[in-house]
């Protein structure tokens, strides 16, 4: 028998892995927009080599998209992203 369950009820289940960084690194990108990873780890508060891992979880879930700016990756929040962020914040 197949389980199915609703979008809204698996991004809270993948909320619960997540680190708890990763909320911040979410709502600074939702706040101030589009950032490297420098400025990025300094907004947030959290430590570069903890910041690469959390940014590659938000990408495989759809939440971050990287791009790559010269020698920069620039990171931003996608419309999912956001509905992920309301979503968890309301519990």
């Amino acid at each position: 028998m197949v389980s199915t369950i609703s979008l809204a009820d698996y991004l809270r289940k993948a909320s619960e892995r997540l680190p708890d960084e990763a909320e911040r690194v979410l709502k600074t990108l939702l706040e101030s927009g589009s950032m490297n990873k420098e400025d990025l780890s300094l907004s947030a508060r959290v430590k570069r080599a903890v910041l690469d891992h959390i940014i590659m979880q938000l990408y495989a879930l759809g939440l971050v998209e990287i791009s790559t700016e010269g020698k920069s990756k620039i990171c931003s929040a996608t419309k999912l992203g956001d509905e992920f962020y309301s979503l968890v914040k309301a519990g």
